[in-house]
């Protein structure tokens, strides 16, 4: 399933991914390891996860001014996520996103933390403002169509 979200462009560009996820803002100074992408705040939900190559899908950012210094070191480290897409628009966010260097966009007309969970697919064109959210498989999920019909000894 698909599910098309329109919002408004912070960096342009376009980008596909496996979404990383949190309800939790983001500290740069302090929050992140720069060089692998992993969050390492002790009480953050993602503490030991990495957003490295990712699409990474938050509130916003917290904390210093620093915050934007952190996510251009993620990015000369090669650690950077892949999109960004967040909730709240601060001036942190906003020159963190520029200087990493990676599409991004904001203002959706659905929440994205309540739409996106960790490891779905998300293809995001900046440009147009545009998310497209491809849902992981579950164990819930009904069987694709043309095994639902086929005979199983």
């Amino acid at each position: 399933m698909k599910i098309v979200l329109h919002g408004r462009k912070v960096v342009g560009g376009v980008v596909a991914g496996e979404a990383i996820v949190t309800k939790d803002t983001i500290s740069g100074w302090g929050g992140i390891n720069a060089q692998t992408g992993t969050v390492i705040e002790r009480r953050h939900e993602l503490v030991g996860q990495s957003f490295a190559d990712k699409i990474l899908v938050f509130p916003g950012a917290k904390g210093s001014s620093g915050w934007s210094l952190y996510f251009h070191q993620a990015r000369l480290a090669g650690a950077a996520p892949r999109g960004m897409i967040f909730v709240k628009m601060t001036t942190k966010v906003a020159l963190g996103a520029v200087v990493t260097r990676v599409p991004a966009v904001t203002d959706l007309d659905q929440d994205p933390l309540a739409v996106i969970a960790t490891g779905d697919w998300v293809e995001i064109d900046a440009d147009h403002g545009i998310v497209a959210v491809t849902k992981r498989p579950t164990g819930d999920d009904p069987p694709p169509a043309d095994l639902a019909h086929q005979d199983h000894p």
